[in-house]
């Protein structure tokens, strides 16, 4: 099994900011996730989730990251990598913004700041796995360089299965 580096924790571009969670991001984190349509969950509840998130990110030096707009100082969604669906050789990239900042090239401009950060791990490939629907996440994965793997099935319908080789 190969070793890997852990992955920078506080990434920038030149509007972004990603950074390692705070539980003074729970009330945002929060209402993120209640914009998903299946209700929004308590703000202890999400702490949890951050602590969880935490944990996470120290047993496999990557992480998923809050992302704060530069010059705003806003919480506008999260970046990162998880495990998902894949490994820790090969982790997933994952991303979700406040539908108010939709169409900004946010997502675009955070994916490329983390495929960076991911390139510095020593890893070979990244995964991305999206719900068919979802064209607006597909087009930001084609951007940063993802190609379409394969379609499967689930509860939730046909999930996009992409992969990136990183440098």
């Amino acid at each position: 099994m190969a070793t890997y580096g852990t992955m920078p924790f506080h990434l920038e571009t030149e509007r972004l900011i990603l950074r390692p969670w705070a539980q003074s991001d729970a009330a945002e984190f929060s209402a993120l996730l209640g914009e998903r349509g299946k209700g929004t969950p308590t703000v202890e509840h999400t702490r949890g989730s951050i602590a969880e998130l935490l944990g996470a990110t120290a047993t496999t030096g990557f992480a998923l990251l809050p992302i704060q707009r530069r010059d705003e100082g806003d919480f506008i969604g999260y970046c990162g990598l998880i495990i998902g669906r894949s490994t820790v050789e090969e982790p997933e990239i994952a991303y979700e913004l406040f539908e108010r900042v939709h169409g900004n090239g946010y997502a675009t401009e955070a994916a490329g700041a983390v495929l960076e950060a991911a390139a510095a791990t020593g890893r070979k490939r990244l995964w991305s796995t999206v719900g068919a629907w979802n064209t607006p996440s597909l087009r930001v994965l084609e951007k940063v360089g993802f190609e379409r793997d394969h379609v499967s099935t689930e509860d939730s319908g046909e999930v996009v299965w992409l992969t990136r080789s990183l440098p």
